[in-house]
């Protein structure tokens, strides 16, 4: 018997929500039943894309919460909107995926695992490098003991597509998307390396803006610590052409996982192998929808066919470390993390 597609009003159809709509178009686990966008033109474009592909428009988000038809939200809205956004759809009996990052703060976070706990609804995250083939046979060496003891994790997400948006886009915005370079690519590193190495214990970051107008900060370097005494060092940059790697070193080997192109567009990625006592190994990972693959994972936890990956403990984990960053790029101290129970 197959199973039925999800049906979910996207929450903006600004840059992701068009992609979200897009991906969502070529999956048959999913359907786009509403658009919900306050902007006019891009309002426009999504009701002329819906009159071709069956799914209503709306300027309302409650709208989309109301409607029967509707089992769950994507929301692609700016971050400081998703706490309140997460609670009203899980009162209303609506799943919910959230793009990154879940909230801005740990009390928010923590507030709406609880709402969708209350509600026996589904949360689903916008962490979609978790699915890249390459990211989960390495996490699945680093179980089997093929690395060793993990000792330092490194990794880059930069880019510079935000040159192209107009000056009072949200993204660009100190109050609605904080330490830009962290909430735009950063997160989804520091949500890799609480992956493999739980959550993070303290923090150390910079954040500057060196090579744009941006309210919010072009160049931010992390220093994560960890339970084990492992760190993570991270760095996410606004105003340089893409580059994007993600590094694994243990006491037996590491592995280098480097993107070819940005995951919005993936083109594959290149791995290098090294273990002790053996050549350098690379190879080629052919290019993998790894946005579609995570809503995906989304509806099958919703339909009971599978668990969802990301733990909502992670979720907070997240979060929590997003919170002390930011706190720690504006005093320049080391901030406690706080712990997840």
């Amino acid at each position: 018997m197959s199973q039925s597609a999800l049906r979910v009003a996207v929450i903006g159809y600004g840059w992701w929500g068009k992609t979200i709509v897009a991906t969502l178009q070529s999956s048959p686990l999913l359907k786009v039943e509403m658009v919900v966008e306050q902007e006019e033109a891009p309002r426009l474009a999504a009701q002329t894309l819906g009159a071709a592909q069956g799914f209503t428009v709306s300027s309302n988000f409650d709208d989309a919460i109301a409607n029967p038809n509707v089992e769950a939200v994507v929301l692609c809205t700016p971050h400081k909107l998703h706490a309140a956004q997460i609670a009203a759809a899980a009162k209303a009996g609506k799943h919910v995926f959230c793009e990154k990052p879940l909230c801005l703060t740990f009390t928010d976070a923590v507030q709406a695992v609880a709402a969708c706990k209350a509600a026996n609804v589904m949360l689903g995250i916008g962490h979609e490098r978790r699915f890249e083939p390459a990211i989960i046979d390495l996490r699945r060496r680093i179980a089997n003991g093929d690395l060793g003891t993990i000792l330092q994790i490194e990794g880059n997400f930069s880019q510079d597509k935000f040159f192209a948006l107009p000056p009072d886009n949200w993204r660009l915005s100190k109050e609605l998307a904080p330490c830009g370079p962290l909430s735009a690519t950063g997160i989804h590193l520091v949500d890799l390396a609480i992956s493999i190495l739980g959550p993070a214990d303290n923090v150390l970051a910079r954040l500057n803006t060196l090579a744009s107008n941006f309210a919010n900060g072009d160049t931010l370097a992390i220093m994560l610590s960890f339970k084990s005494g492992a760190t993570a060092l991270i760095s996410a940059i606004l105003a340089t052409p893409f580059d994007g790697r993600f590094t694994v070193y243990g006491s037996k080997g590491w592995i280098e996982v480097r993107d070819r192109t940005h995951p919005e567009n993936p083109t594959g990625w290149d791995i290098s192998t090294v273990l002790s006592g053996e050549e350098k190994h690379t190879h080629y990972e052919a290019p993998h929808t790894i946005v579609r693959a995570n809503l995906e994972a989304f509806a099958n936890g919703v339909r009971g066919v599978a668990p969802y990956p990301v733990t909502t403990a992670e979720m907070l984990a997240n979060v929590a470390a997003l919170e002390s960053i930011m706190k720690s790029a504006e005093s320049g101290q080391i901030e406690k993390i706080p712990s997840v129970a």
